[in-house]
């Protein structure tokens, strides 16, 4: 089995900001192997299914992205998963907009969402993607930033990561995570 957790904030006044891009990709993957995202179980909004072979579970935490690890946590403890076979999708205020970058390990960089995944699994060691969203003009709140929309000139840009995402994605749930990191960090 694998999955694949889309971090974000859960309720409408959230949905197109850069802080759910991770609930986007999900729900593009969602709509690409034919998955409802919509069973609440963990802590989250969950979906199952097929992918070539595989089994694949879809989460969207519906915690807040500060307190996301409970829902991870909560989801591995029930399905007795391997922190190894998920990946974690998130904004990133250090990758440019429509870039994306894959780790197995590594900090949180200040994302409270990561943070508090290292604190409810006791590791820095899962796979992630990291979705550029850019930082914001000097003088500007990051927590205003983060859970602003993206505007129109920058739609399309946002568009081509979330597909390239969800490619990398649908390859490391086939290939080794490290290969998946070779052929998709660009």
């Amino acid at each position: 089995m694998k999955w694949i957790v889309g971090l974000g904030n859960p309720g409408s006044n959230y949905q197109g900001t850069r802080h759910n891009v991770g609930f986007m990709a999900i729900d593009e993957l969602a709509r690409r192997l034919g998955i409802q995202v919509t069973q609440s179980k963990c802590k989250a909004l969950m979906g199952e299914g097929n992918f070539q072979g595989t089994k694949v579970v879809l989460l969207k935490p519906m915690t807040y992205m500060n307190l996301s690890g409970e829902s991870v946590r909560a989801f591995l403890d029930y399905y007795k998963a391997d922190l190894q076979d998920g990946i974690v999708v998130y904004d990133d205020l250090d990758t440019e907009l429509g870039k994306i970058r894959l780790r197995y390990q590594g900090s949180s960089g200040g994302h409270n969402g990561i943070k508090s995944i290292i604190a409810h699994t006791g590791t820095q060691t899962f796979n992630r993607v990291r979705m550029g969203i850019s930082r914001p003009q000097p003088g500007m709140a990051i927590s205003d930033y983060v859970l602003s929309n993206f505007p129109k000139s920058e739609q399309e840009k946002l568009r081509e990561m979330i597909g390239y995402t969800c490619d990398a994605i649908e390859y490391a749930i086939k290939y080794p995570f490290e290969e998946t990191m070779g052929k998709y960090n660009r």
